[in-house]
């Protein structure tokens, strides 16, 4: 139960017994709204089932459950709040929130109240494992020449795809550059330095084909992420032993997304036999992955989380739903990633953002499960809040092989029946009326890729040759590289580890198999293993210089891959396994060879990567790196192996294998028939109960780690990864009224589709920062700076990396750089330290932006770094609606240009002082004024959305309103 609410619903004469099962107990909406309550789509039943069952006349009050039930005239009308059944945060993001808490205890002990009693009031799941950065992307054997002896030239042994390592033989002899780390006993854990303390995979020896705990860059890449992150990893174990309602699930076991759908989901919660609807919010935008479950989740900021985590709602604009009707049949040679790319591209079109997507139509159920939850996380792809898939018989035979007991499988499905929220696929059955509905043809479906630079643009494979090359051609911008006629054939060539090698425009530099988006999705990682058992059998390679990796997002994907017998093709071919959590995608992957680095800069190349993530910014994986494609994880290793992306597949090879053979990729393209036989032999039950025996009962090194039993957290001033915040520097009993923003001057002058990654810290810390300034004055050297996301329980690190993005447009600037002046002096400094020189002078910092300002993955810091930089306002042409409350929820406010307006219009430079006046009474979408230094007066709308996000406001933003509920 929220902290501030009384309890009982005024609809508790809803509350029947379930039919069969009379000892469960459930609120039976579907007699609430009779013929109103069938119209309705799906995701919004769940919505109203929750206003029911949380109605209390304060938060949520019976006109929102009616305006709810009223949707189809509703809609886009009127904000209703929602309360998630639970909480999942992960690990960059998880931090920030429990250092507010912990923060948040300190501040109400000294404003007299009572510490204890900040505690989740929301159940809370906090996974370690999220985000890893590479320091090691290939094993030491595979780096060794001619590791396993004998001929060079001699291919891998033939493995079964169908038989599991045997569990006992002889330790392995040792061989070059393995030197018997990949040795086992009998009790099948490694000799090396780690072998007490890591939790063991079975998987083969690549030379010799015999069961090894981890590889050695799994062991390596797991001691210096436990090494550098000690200090946080101690800060998560004091959290699960101080905060009531709080689950810490450990590291070396998952990423965020996986666990919540392997282990956290419940579908339908059962709590003391009541039952209801499982929901969801998280600290990340793919959260929305779990709609694939039928469960209802989406990603908010770290702000709107925490008020949640304290059992404040979460309110929305009740919103659109399209309905996404799926016909015909799925070709045989498309892949999911095929259908999530192709739906995407629909969904886009179609205008969906801000809108509850929901699929429904006969082609629905030709996707598993593990189809749908892609589907699903790719929402911030194409703008939508989510895409849900109601609970089907296909979803029920998914969680029969999770895990799911019989007995909670038949209360499951008669409740999801008694409350209309079981999807049918008897023609008789009624679809709901949707507010659009958007076709689309599942046979129409062709691979694709795509990039170069953004994830809407999508390339046909068979046309991916001529497409780069008309990249070559167009000039700079969305797609275009304008690169000179007489230069697009250039070659520079390049001496790597003693041979010489050919760089040209479209050479692959960086290839990472990435499957957070596809670990229940067994047919695209083992197809990519497939295709890689049937490369390295053909005689094919990857050149040494690409920087291969393979990231999987939990043990079950490694699980499968290995009792496949793929796992060692991969390897061979340089994708070994390197870690658990999100890596090449977020810009984590190791430097690329300084050799590589000046060829391709010296000779202006424009270099690739590809990998089978979900975003490709420009820049985000490398520097150097200029063309990015996203492709499913089977093309991944054949553009990896052709070592191009400017070649036809259909007429050229991808290399010569043995004997001077041409093997072209249709030779080594597994078919739907070989995946089907290996998903069956290997993609068991047994697998999900193994990971989830492995998430319960953590690893060693987590349960050994030592951590304080304080009430209060044991603040360590000298740390550089865990500080006090200041947020609640101010909080006193009694809010104050708004202040005037007077005098103020532009921080930074942006223009259109400025995304979080701009704004928000991420990735490596760069040398020159001002994050590494202050990082050198605390006595640490560069190989000590770790990365941002390790760093966010500091704020005085992530205040510097805020806008320290490289790619940043300021136009105050004129060229990317993470810069700006410093207008009373006139100097151009880095953005932090202009910031600060204006908040000793005391005057007030604003933002100028253009349209979709904060576009991209939800990131708390993206709000949190402006405020404690000073910005007291945004003014830009439209926002993203997630960010633009982040904004309200830290305590700035998100101004919007008239339509029609923007700065340009208005002959504002961004040179002036600006003052705008807040009256004492503010209401929704008013209108302010804005007055310049230079005598010109417009106005702007203050886009607060409802008296909640008002009152937020007031306080300071929902931390502050929050902890002064408990004084």
């Amino acid at each position: 139960l929220c902290l501030f609410r009384p309890q009982g619903s005024p609809y508790q004469p809803a509350i029947e017994a379930l039919e069969n099962h009379p000892e469960k107990k459930f609120y039976n909406v579907s007699k609430l709204g009779g013929a109103k309550y069938d119209t309705l789509p799906y995701s919004i039943r769940v919505l109203f089932e929750s206003s029911v069952r949380n109605c209390d006349g304060f938060l949520v009050k019976e006109t929102d459950a009616m305006n709810i039930l009223d949707w189809k005239t509703k809609q886009n009308h009127v904000e209703v709040p929602f309360c998630p059944a639970r909480v999942v945060l992960q690990d960059f993001t998880g931090i920030p929130a429990m250092v507010d808490f912990a923060a948040m205890r300190e501040a109400v002990r000294n404003a007299g109240g009572d510490p204890v009693k900040v505690n989740p009031a929301c159940p809370t799941d906090l996974t370690v494992d999220h985000s890893l950065q590479i320091d090691f992307s290939k094993c030491a054997i595979q780096n060794a020449p001619n590791p396993g002896g004998g001929e060079a030239q001699k291919p891998l042994a033939k493995l079964s795809p169908l038989k599991a390592p045997p569990r006992k033989l002889p330790p392995c002899r040792g061989h070059s550059g393995c030197r018997g780390s990949c040795g086992t006993g009998e009790s099948g854990r490694s000799s090396g330095p780690f072998s007490a303390q890591i939790e063991n995979t079975p998987i083969l020896c690549p030379f010799h084909l015999q069961p090894v705990p981890e590889p050695e860059t799994v062991l390596k890449n797991q001691e210096m992420e436990f090494g550098r992150n000690r200090e946080r990893l101690q800060f998560f174990k004091w959290s699960s032993k101080v905060f009531e309602n709080i689950s810490i699930i450990p590291p070396e076991t998952g990423m965020a997304h996986q666990v919540n759908l392997e282990y956290l989901s419940r579908v339908v919660f059962d709590v003391k036999d009541f039952l209801h609807p499982d929901s969801v919010v998280g600290t990340d935008s793919h959260t929305t992955m779990v709609n694939g479950l039928g469960i209802l989740g989406w990603g908010v900021g770290g702000i709107e989380t925490e008020a949640v985590m304290l059992g404040m709602p979460v309110t929305l604009t009740l919103p659109e739903v399209v309905g996404c009707e799926l016909t015909g049949t799925v070709s045989p040679f498309a892949t999911s990633i095929d259908i999530v790319l192709s739906i995407t591209k629909h969904l886009r079109q179609a205008d969906v953002a801000g809108k509850f997507v929901e699929f429904f139509g006969s082609g629905v159920s030709q996707l598993s499960v593990a189809d749908r939850t892609t589907i699903a996380n790719m929402c911030p792809e194409y703008g939508a809040i989510l895409s849900f898939f109601p609970v089907d018989n296909v979803t029920l035979k998914h969680l029969k092989y999770a895990g799911f007991d019989k007995a909670k499988l038949e209360v499951m499905e008669a409740y999801l029946k008694a409350v209309k929220l079981f999807r049918s696929d008897e023609s008789s059955s009624r679809e709901p009326e949707y507010s659009q509905v958007v076709q689309v043809s599942l046979s129409s479906i062709i691979p694709y890729v795509s990039g170069p630079k953004r994830s809407q643009d999508r390339v046909a494979v068979n046309n991916m040759k001529s497409d780069f090359q008309a990249c070559l051609n167009e000039k700079s911008g969305v797609k275009g590289f304008q690169i000179a006629a007489e230069k697009q054939n250039d070659i520079v060539p390049v001496q790597y580890e003693g041979n010489e090698y050919k760089l040209s425009h479209g050479c692959v530099v960086i290839a990472a198999v990435i499957s957070c988006t596809n670990n229940c999705n067994p047919s695209v990682m083992l197809a990519a293993g497939l295709l890689a058992k049937k490369a390295v059998e053909a005689g094919l390679t990857v050149k040494p210089y690409i920087r291969t990796s393979l990231s999987p997002g939990s043990g079950m994907v490694t699980h499968y891959l290995s009792s496949s017998g793929v796992l060692p093709y991969l390897s061979k071919l340089g994708f070994e396994v390197v870690g658990y959590g999100c890596s090449t995608c977020v810009g984590n992957t190791a430097p690329l060879p300084e050799a590589i680095r000046n060829a391709i800069k010296q000779g202006d190349i424009i270099a690739c990567g590809v990998l089978s993530g979900t975003k490709n910014f420009e820049g985000r994986l490398c520097d150097c790196v200029r063309a990015n494609y996203l492709a499913s994880p089977p093309l991944v290793v054949a553009y990896a192996i052709a070592g191009t992306v400017r070649i036809d597949f259909d007429t050229e090879p991808l290399g010569t294998g043995f004997n001077g053979k041409s093997i072209y990729l249709r030779d080594i393209w597994p078919t739907r028939q070989e995946l089907h036989t290996v998903e069956e032999e290997c993609v068991i039950s047994s697998m999900f109960k193994e990971l989830k025996e492995k998430m319960e009962k953590g690893n060693k090194r987590w349960n050994l780690l030592e951590a304080p039993e304080s009430t209060l957290f044991p603040w360590d001033i000298k740390s550089t990864y865990i500080r006090c915040p200041s947020f609640f520097d101010k909080l006193a009993k009694e809010p104050v009224s708004p202040q005037p923003v007077e005098n103020a001057h532009v921080l930074l002058y942006l223009g259109d589709s400025v995304t979080t990654d701009h704004i928000s810290p991420a990735g490596s810390i760069a040398r020159s920062s001002a994050a590494a300034k202050y990082l050198t004055s605390k006595g640490l050297t560069p190989r000590e700076f770790n990365s941002y996301g390790a760093r966010r329980g500091n704020d005085a690190v992530m205040t510097r990396g805020t806008f320290a993005n490289i790619k940043l447009l300021n136009k105050f600037i004129g060229k990317p750089a993470p810069k700006t002046i410093y207008f009373p002096s006139g100097q151009t400094l880095d953005v932090f330290e202009a910031a600060e020189l204006y908040q000793k002078a005391g005057i007030p910092v604003i933002i100028l932006a253009g349209k979709k300002y904060g576009l991209g993955s939800s990131r708390d810091w993206a709000a949190k770094g402006p405020f404690l930089l000073g910005v007291k306002a945004v003014l830009a042409e439209s926002y993203e609606k997630v960010h633009r409350s982040q904004l309200i929820g830290i305590g700035i406010a998100p101004l919007q240009f008239r339509p029609g307006e923007n700065p340009s219009t208005l002959g504002l430079t961004g040179r002036e002082q600006f003052s705008i006046l807040f009256p004492p009474e503010l209401s929704p979408r008013m209108t302010l004024e804005v007055k310049t230094s230079t005598g010109k007066v417009f106005s702007v709308i203050a886009l607060f959305e409802n008296n909640m996000e008002i009152t937020l406001y007031k306080n300071g933003g929902s931390l502050n309103f929050v902890a002064r509920r408990f004084l």
